[in-house]
């Protein structure tokens, strides 16, 4: 009886799926945000010397580039890779922040709910106080800010086990509450014994995406790539939690080894993306809570659409970063807080009225 009155809460859920209207909408999106991101500049390359330049480069017959040297290494070893850095980074962050709300049915929750923020923040203090000059660059930062995101995360996970409730929810919550205070403590207080180093640390902590090429992309793509296959794999699971943990057990799921596997992925794709970006903040809240108000509360949808509209939101905040106070560029960050802030303190109000 149980489990048929559980089997009736989920079927609402089930029906919306992914339709088609709203794939083309997300598409679209994203292709005008990779189109804008990689036209804008302060070299001004058109979309026509674009396309002849691409289809020089995949050896098309009969088409010749009209870009001059310097155009082309600009298009392809600076605009490209960032623009594709960028929809990566967005796409990770909208994709964990979605996959966050539904593991904790918790529609306020962000990627860096379990301490990845914070633990990313200290492996990069560190690396930048401490680590001599010449290894402060693109390739031992990131490492660091993913170790330290990592270490954040399992220090939660430590203190969640110590409490016999290290898969529960709130338990889980809480402790990443608990790390994330401890790891920001002890980054302020390096900061301070190291204030030679504070412009440098804040300029990571806002966020920004590098344009040292092609290299922080193959960085993170392998960890994007198994990250966002298993959160995707597992959308429909997510519409099932999403009833309540007794009701999902009544049907068959091993709830706390599914929870632990997500929060697993998701943490591990917040963490390559925020080592080579920084943190930037709202990027899962704000895309999450747009789709769902266009689409409807159902993760078979919410997912795949969350990593779509997240790389073009992203993409679109890094071209006003870039073109707002030009030649001058606005951290990332700021530009996500920006628009991220109004909205969030929207979804409060709407959460409060709705729960009246």
């Amino acid at each position: 009886m149980e489990a048929t009155a559980s089997h009736s809460r989920v079927e609402p859920v089930r029906p919306r799926g992914l339709a088609p209207l709203w794939v083309c909408v997300a598409v679209a999106f994203l292709l005008v945000s990779l189109v804008l991101g990689v036209v804008s500049g302060p070299v001004d390359i058109g979309i026509g010397p674009i396309l002849r330049s691409l289809a020089e480069h995949l050896h098309l017959p009969g088409v010749t580039s009209s870009l001059s040297p310097t155009e082309d290494a600009i298009l392809w070893q600076l605009r490209v890779p960032r623009v594709i850095l960028g929809a990566l980074v967005g796409a990770m962050l909208a994709l964990s922040g979605a996959t966050y709300q539904g593991v904790f049915r918790n529609p306020l929750a962000d990627p860096y709910l379990l301490g990845v923020a914070a633990g990313a923040g200290l492996g990069a203090t560190l690396a930048i106080a401490y680590l001599p000059a010449g290894l402060r660059g693109q390739q031992v930062l990131p490492l660091a800010a993913f170790l330290g995101g990592i270490a954040a995360v399992v220090a939660a996970y430590a203190v969640g086990r110590s409490a016999g409730r290290e898969r529960d929810a709130a338990t889980l919550i809480l402790a990443g509450v608990t790390v994330a205070s401890f790891f920001t403590a002890v980054q302020t207080f390096v900061q301070q014994q190291n204030s030679d180093t504070l412009q440098q640390v804040y300029s990571w902590i806002l966020g920004g995406l590098p344009t040292t090429g092609w290299s922080d992309v193959w960085l993170i793509l392998p960890y994007v790539v198994v990250s966002a296959a298993v959160m995707l794999m597992h959308r429909r699971v997510l519409d099932v939690m999403s009833v309540g943990d007794e009701e999902a057990a009544s049907l068959g799921m091993n709830v706390r080894r599914t929870r632990l596997l997500l929060v697993v992925a998701a943490t591990i794709g917040t963490a390559a993306a925020v080592a080579v970006s920084g943190l930037i903040a709202f990027v899962g809240i704000i895309v999450p809570h747009a789709i769902r108000l266009m689409t409807g509360a159902s993760y078979r949808a919410l997912l795949p659409l969350a990593a779509v509209g997240g790389a073009g939101f992203l993409v679109l905040a890094d071209v006003v970063a870039r073109t707002a106070l030009a030649p001058a560029e606005l951290p990332i960050g700021i530009v996500t807080a920006f628009f991220g802030a109004p909205f969030f303190a929207l979804v409060l109000r709407t959460s409060r009225a709705g729960s009246r």
